[in-house]
């Protein structure tokens, strides 16, 4: 019976791996590799009771898929915003420049960029290098990123932007640093980072599909602005795991990925130890990765995407989501799937295998659900509604089916139509830039395809429409709450994790008109 189940499950995955067209991850099971399915379940678990929102799951262990995971209405052929974790490709660009000698990590930034530089260069900004833009060790007091970002000629805003340490010496986190590593690689080589890439890393990994944010002047932003899927992450974290090896062809040098993912500077050089041993922040900064406990690094994204390697267990986890707290969010990695590696298996391991890929099939997020407010809904729909000036919209209209709601926003004179199912997500497009950590940095998300989205809908009393857009290839959730207050008035509010803790004006709105139901 035993050897049943278990033949039976390896068939499955063995088809499953057999259709997915465009990769090449081989599959397994946990029990195949080692791994405690019930340590997953337990994680899983875990992340249901808690405030993270995961939208997927990878986990590999010897080269191969273990566990995967998307929770509905997220799925394995969703490209997602990237954040930060952009900054480690962006720094790999580096690396095959290094290994085609065509700069090195010693090189003077200043060399690269010379129609852009200040009136006077200061004695730290010469003797900044490509090493110290990896490293995050600018030399800046703060951040500049929020002021780069905004002007025109992002280098020349970075060049003049006062450095008061000695380059090498202490880190700040700095986006723009790494958008100046993208702007170097465009002057070496005449190409974006996403084109240079294409042929040297995401082509030979078999990813797709994938798209760049640029600044105005056509530059990838680096730092930032990278999308691609799930498997994509792992197939870059396996590749890193392998020493720069993928298929048995060498990618990348191995000393560049034992160079790129070694520590290279301490956050806070004077916190204590417990502090230090609670956080996957102090570990220290490689070349765009931080150093995690457990002896791992990762490629890190802001609201929770993580490309986690740990070279100890020979794996690599992938996470997406949307968390306010990231540091709990690796804590049940920790706590959960960390020890799943080296527990003994039980004998009917091939039973807890079947256990969880059922439970990772049935992953989703709950879609808001109500009954209909029938009076109410036949009075407002075809009602168009005048907002008063903010920054989200300028007018409203809705209308009802049996299955969905319909809401139409009007914004800097295009219309934005949207559908919300009850008790289930409907699926869509559109071109209506959602609630973005960058949105305003010059150019954000500009040039891209339309955003898919999913959205649903529910009554929360009689007055209250709670509709939820999720824009589905980011991490972020956008619930727009519209309060009926008498025939013709209602009140706004638009709500993401961007704003959640601020204090936010409602919008107030007027019916002008009605229009045909659409």
């Amino acid at each position: 019976m035993k050897t049943t189940i278990k033949s039976l499950l390896l068939f499955f995955l063995a088809l499953q791996a057999w259709g997915q067209s465009g990769k090449n991850l081989s599959r397994s099971t946990p029990a195949e590799e080692g791994v405690s399915s019930a340590g997953i379940m337990a994680f899983l678990d875990a992340v249901g009771d808690s405030k993270h929102e995961l939208h997927s799951l990878m986990i590999l262990r010897h080269g191969k898929v273990i566990a995967e995971g998307w929770w509905e209405p997220y799925g394995p052929d969703i490209k997602h915003t990237m954040y930060s974790v952009s900054k480690s490709f962006t720094a790999t660009a580096i690396g095959f420049a290094v290994a085609e000698g065509k700069l090195t990590v010693n090189d003077k930034v200043i060399a690269f960029f010379p129609n852009d530089l200040p009136e006077k260069v200061s004695p730290n900004l010469e003797a900044l290098h490509i090493k110290d833009l990896l490293s995050m060790s600018v030399g800046h007091g703060k951040d500049p990123t929020s002021d780069v970002l905004h002007t025109d000629n992002w280098v020349a805003s970075f060049l003049k932007y006062p450095i008061v340490h000695e380059p090498g010496t202490k880190f700040v986190y700095n986006t723009a640093a790494t958008y100046m590593l993208s702007g170097i690689i465009q002057k070496v080589t005449g190409e974006t980072v996403l084109d240079y890439l294409t042929s040297r890393l995401f082509g030979p990994l078999g990813i797709g599909g994938i798209d760049w944010e640029k600044d105005p002047k056509g530059v990838n932003t680096g730092g930032y602005g990278l999308r691609l899927k799930t498997e994509d992450m792992a197939k870059f974290g396996q590749l890193f795991l392998q020493k720069g090896e993928w298929q048995g062809k060498r990618l990348l040098p191995e000393a560049w990925i034992e160079e790129a993912s070694s520590k290279k500077i301490l956050q806070d050089p004077e916190a204590p130890k417990e502090k230090v041993d609670a956080s996957d922040w102090l570990q220290g900064y490689a070349y765009q990765m931080w150093r995690s406990r457990h002896d791992s690094y990762r490629a890190d994204g802001a609201f929770g995407q993580f490309i986690l390697i740990l070279p100890e267990k020979d794996a690599v986890i992938i996470i997406t989501s949307e968390t306010p707290d990231l540091q709990g969010e690796l804590d049940l990695v920790w706590e959960y799937l960390l020890p799943s590696f080296d527990m003994d298996l039980p004998k009917n391991a091939a039973i807890s295998d079947q256990q969880l890929q059922e439970k990772l099939e049935k992953l989703s997020i709950e879609p808001l659900q109500s009954e209909p407010n029938v009076a109410l809904q036949q009075q407002i729909s075809g009602n168009y509604y005048q907002l008063a000036e903010n920054d989200k919209a300028d007018a409203i209209s809705l209308s009802f089916t049996e299955e969905t709601c319909e809401l139409i926003i009007d914004q800097g004179g295009n219309s934005h139509p949207f559908s919300f199912g009850s008790g289930e997500w409907v699926m869509g497009e559109t071109a209506r830039k959602g609630p973005y950590l960058v949105s305003r940095a010059k150019g954000a998300l500009e040039g891209l395809d339309p955003f898919k989205v999913a959205g649903s809908y529910a009554w929360k009393d009689e007055q209250i429409l709670e509709l939820q857009l999720k824009y589905i290839e980011s991490p972020h959730t956008e619930t727009i709450r519209i309060v009926f207050e008498d025939d013709e008035k209602i009140t706004l509010d638009f709500e993401s994790i961007l704003n959640r803790n601020a204090e936010r004006k409602l919008i107030e709105g007027k019916a002008v008109e009605i229009i045909a139901a659409y």
